[in-house]
């Protein structure tokens, strides 16, 4: 039997709440922006008169500006948005429990079987768009085929508040002449490799010799070719579907430029908390840190190594952070923003090598002191205790809780 898929996506997701919520608001060129005095001075998300006068995701708040004068900005309310995405998600599962967020404002859905009740995927489709438009004062663009790749691709094609179908009968004709670029999980690395090589639409990608993509692009171009040939079965998971977790990390653009290496081990450090929090938490331990320095420039360098043994302790990470820090940054620029993941991660029951190099018992002690300090942030409060080299001289906004881990998406 073939699948029916729904990919649902939220038009200007952030911006269409925000002009929900205020209807002064509505029909006004209006972006969601980061705070300009932390450094977050971008465009989160715009309106679709915003968009027309060429405001893009990721523009500076200045250039937005000058470009669209009339441009309303406005500071992000994250906590509405989930609001809403919960919202969303609980309409979609009337429908079917097979239910997979991509992000907070897309969901596919596997209707196959719902068809039965509701009608079919066209159907369902727009009973869906005039509930989100009707319910929740937002709009979307469903994309429906018989997989979940097409199904992404045909909610891009119209927007907004539209309805897209691609069916096997037809998909040949609808998806290979889209620029390559258009496919999923194809960036802008991949798309000017392929580029270069004469392949520009998605019919160049799936007519190309298997080997050769393979070749050119590795794993990642098997992957491309296939889903430009149609060949996707991944499926689309239960409603309560934990994506397992590859790493956990904590970025910050840093109030001012960072010039020392005292003042990065600062922000590492920090950042580091947050981290060892997040491991616990999730009964994990790293294995390995990766570390991502953008500089004055906004060039992004990324550098990683492994521990000796698994931890969940900040401090090892941080040491790892810093070590591979300054082996490796060569200070040309000063730096803006700092990330660190703890990478390879392991569950904390699963038994451990020990390394002839490696100091358990240390490890040991630190992690109990750990769990100690833990407890102790649990019963009063975050910044009950704390690191000393932590108590002033940070240049890092206030509020710094920026972790959200998001599900994946092709899950097999």
């Amino acid at each position: 039997m073939n699948r029916t898929i729904l990919h649902s996506d939220m038009n200007c997701f952030y911006a269409s709440v925000e002009m929900m919520l205020n209807p002064e608001l509505q029909g006004k060129a209006v972006a969601v922006c980061g705070s300009t005095e932390n450094r977050h001075g971008i465009v989160l998300a715009k309106s679709e008169k915003a968009k027309q006068a060429g405001i893009k995701t990721g523009m500076v708040n200045w250039e937005a500006k000058r470009l669209c004068p009339d441009l309303i900005l406005v500071p992000p309310q994250y906590e509405q948005y989930l609001k809403y995405s919960n919202m969303a998600r609980e309409i979609y599962q009337e429908y079917t429990d097979l239910v997979e967020p991509y992000g907070m404002d897309e969901c596919f859905l596997d209707v196959t079987a719902s068809q039965v009740l509701y009608g079919s995927g066209k159907e369902i489709a727009d009973q869906i768009r005039c509930r989100m438009k009707n319910e929740l004062g937002l709009t979307v663009s469903i994309g429906i085929s018989f997989n979940k790749i097409f199904a992404k691709l045909g909610s891009d094609m119209k927007k907004p508040d539209a309805i897209t179908s691609i069916e096997e009968s037809e998909w040949k004709q609808k998806v290979w002449p889209l620029r390559v670029s258009e496919l999923l999980f194809c960036g802008r690395s991949t798309t000017k490799k392929l580029e270069q090589v004469g392949i520009y639409t998605i019919g160049d990608l799936a007519e190309m010799d298997h080997d050769y993509v393979n070749q050119l692009l590795g794993k990642n171009g098997l992957m491309l070719w296939s889903y430009a040939n149609g060949l996707d079965d991944s499926p689309v998971m239960e409603k309560d579907f934990v994506s397992p977790m590859k790493s956990v990390g904590h970025g910050i653009t840093c109030t001012a430029d960072l010039k020392t290496e005292e003042e990065v081990w600062k922000v590492i450090l920090e950042l580091c908390q947050d981290i060892g929090h997040r491991l616990r938490i999730h009964g994990l331990k790293a294995q390995g840190v990766q570390i991502a320095i953008r500089n004055q420039e906004l060039f992004t360098r990324q550098y990683q190594g492994q521990l000796s043994l698994p931890t969940i302790v900040p401090l090892e990470i941080a040491k790892l952070a810093r070590e591979l820090f300054q082996r490796n940054y060569d200070w040309k620029e000063p730096v803006r923003s700092v990330t660190v993941r703890a990478i390879n991660l392991v569950s904390a029951k699963e038994p451990e090598q020990i390394c002839l190099f490696s100091d358990p018992i240390r490890l040991e002690k630190e992690e109990k002191l750990f769990l100690a300090i833990e407890e102790t942030r649990r019963r009063f409060g975050k910044r009950a205790i704390y690191p000393a080299a932590l108590m002033k001289d940070l240049k890092m906004p206030e509020y710094r809780d920026h972790g959200l881990i998001m599900p994946g998406v092709m899950n097999r």
